[in-house]
């Protein structure tokens, strides 16, 4: 069956005639990019799009794939941060950054002559929320991995076939998706993520997510006028859950908060919950797609509010109404 699907895989791409691949040095991606290689050669181009949403660890790991397994990679610089629409961090927030993505990818195309744009989307993403798609679709991207049936498992099978070191790399997305729908995505948030997550890596956690929250409060100032408002920055950390006596164990949690409130953090949590994927998407059950848009369904109070999980120094939380992303 899998080996079928990767003929059919094959076959899409040798149809197309050349291709640029939307690359991001993620398991989909790397495959893809390594399969229209070998199959369309010189005609195949994979381009990585550089932004302050995307950690320097994952741009130097995805230009180190391409070195190695002779995957021509081209940096471009995407504009999402000039965009006030992606900014607010909208639940569709992905849809402004794909059409910045497909924006710079489509004049590239066609100046240098590849029939068709292709990004990583694959065929266990169906069920997901994914308003990315909606822009790949304005701009006729096509999805071959979806179009042959392969599942994220069959990818990372086919992935250690190849040799290929994503065959077992966890789940990243851009950084701009630990921070809350509804709260503004920043520079400052996105370096204080990014150090946070380094820390945990550093430190052997594999599947990780710090989920950035404000903490907003109105008080009197010195100086200052009546009412002057005050904004803290809370750390919602999440890992795998068989990690989660590790980050218990042998004083780590200590260290982790040290480090992280270092950096900026005035609170550190632990989402005792662990890592899910797409969690953030767990408040969007209710979203609809419509008329070309994705719409909120009514939420009850209830189902708004989210925990923010345990401070892992031991005091408790509380989390507000804030969604996680």
């Amino acid at each position: 069956m899998t080996v079928d699907k990767l003929a059919t895989l094959r076959e899409l791409l040798r149809g197309y005639g050349s291709c640029l691949v939307a690359y991001s040095g993620g398991v989909d991606s790397v495959f893809l990019a390594f399969v229209a290689r070998r199959v369309l050669g010189e005609r195949a181009l994979a381009v990585i799009a550089d932004s302050p949403s995307l950690p320097r660890r994952e741009l130097e790991e995805a230009l180190e794939i391409g070195r190695r397994f002779d995957i021509p990679v081209r940096v471009v610089h995407t504009q999402e941060f000039n965009n006030p629409a992606y900014l607010a961090n909208p639940n569709n927030r992905c849809y402004f950054c794909k059409h910045e993505l497909f924006t710079e990818l489509a004049p590239l195309a066609r100046r240098e002559g590849f029939a068709v744009i292709v990004y990583g989307e694959n065929a266990s993403d169906i069920a997901d929320f994914r308003p990315g798609g909606l822009a790949a679709a304005e701009f006729q991207v096509r999805a071959p991995l979806k179009e042959a049936g392969l599942t994220k498992a069959e990818i990372r099978e086919l992935s250690a076939q190849f040799g290929l070191p994503t065959a077992d790399k966890p789940q990243m997305a851009c950084l701009s998706s630990r921070i809350p729908h509804g709260e503004a995505v920043t520079l400052e948030k996105l370096a204080l993520i990014e150090r946070a997550e380094s820390v945990l890596r550093e430190l052997g956690f594999y599947d990780v997510r710090v989920r950035h929250h404000e903490l907003r409060s109105t008080s009197v100032v010195e100086g200052g006028p009546p009412g002057a408002s005050t904004v803290r920055h809370l750390a919602r950390i999440e890992v795998g859950p068989d990690e989660l006596r590790k980050f218990l164990a042998d004083g780590i949690n200590q260290r982790v908060v040290a480090e992280l409130k270092q950096a900026g953090y005035t609170h550190v949590t632990l989402d005792l919950g662990g890592y899910r994927r797409a969690s953030g998407n767990e408040s969007h059950q209710e979203t609809k797609f419509s008329s070309g848009r994705w719409q909120d369904a009514p939420h009850s109070a209830s189902s708004r509010a989210d925990g923010l999980g345990t401070d892992v120094a031991g005091q408790s939380q509380a989390a507000g109404t804030a969604r996680a992303s």
